[in-house]
C-alpha cells in the first residue's frame, strides 16, 4: 500500500478509504428493548448483541429510491441491509418493537457516520439564521411548515441577489501561472 504525499501532506490511499467497507460492529441491545416487561432478577433477559455494518452509498441509494418518504420503510431496509448477524428478512424487521427499531436504526446511522453529536445539533441551533426563523416564527407564530417555506424562498432571494452583485461588479480572472501557490 502506497502512502501519496504532496507538500509535506499525506493523504489517505483509496485502498484505506475502502477499508471500512468490510468491517463490522458488535453491538449490545440493552435487555429492556428485548424484554420491556421484565422487572430485573432472573427473568430479566442478559445483554444480548447483533453484528452491524455499515451503509454505503449504494445502500441508502437503493433504501432511499425503494422507501421514497416512507419512513418506516426506510427503518426496516436499514435494519435489512446493516444487521449481518442474526440474518433479516423483511418480515421479521417488520414485525420487531418499534423501540429496538429505533435503536438498531440510531446504532446503524452511527456507524455509518449518518448521526449528529449533541455539539453538533447545539452548533446548528445557535447558527444566527435559526436563530433567526425561531423568533420570526414566534414573534408571528407560524408553523414549521410556513418557516421552511420562507427558509426556500430566502435561499433562493440569496442566489438572485448573489448572481446580480455579480454580473454589476464581475471580478478579473486570475490566470492559472499568476495564482498564489
Amino acid at each position: 500500500m502506497s502512502v501519496a504525499a504532496h507538500d509535506g501532506v499525506m493523504f489517505i490511499t483509496p485502498e484505506e478509504l475502502l477499508a471500512g467497507n468490510s468491517a463490522t460492529f458488535d453491538v449490545e441491545i440493552p435487555p429492556a428493548l428485548l424484554d420491556p416487561e421484565a422487572e430485573g432478577g432472573a427473568s430479566r433477559p442478559t445483554a444480548r448483541k447483533v453484528r452491524l455494518r455499515p451503509l454505503t452509498l449504494k445502500d441508502i441509494q437503493l433504501i432511499a429510491k425503494a422507501a421514497k418518504d416512507d419512513e418506516v420503510l426506510t427503518s426496516v431496509l436499514m435494519i435489512q441491509k446493516a444487521v449481518v448477524e442474526p440474518s433479516l428478512k423483511q418480515s421479521d424487521v417488520a414485525a420487531l418493537r418499534s423501540g429496538l427499531v429505533s435503536f438498531l436504526v440510531d446504532r446503524i446511522n452511527h456507524i455509518s457516520g449518518l448521526s449528529t453529536t449533541e455539539d453538533e445539533l447545539r452548533a446548528i441551533a445557535d447558527a444566527p439564521i435559526v436563530q433567526a426563523f425561531f423568533l420570526l416564527a414566534k414573534e408571528f407564530n407560524w408553523t414549521p411548515q410556513q418557516v421552511d417555506d420562507l427558509d426556500a424562498q430566502l435561499v433562493t432571494d440569496f442566489q438572485v441577489i448573489m448572481q446580480y452583485e455579480k454580473e454589476l461588479n464581475p471580478q478579473p480572472e486570475v490566470p492559472p501561472s499568476t495564482m498564489p501557490r
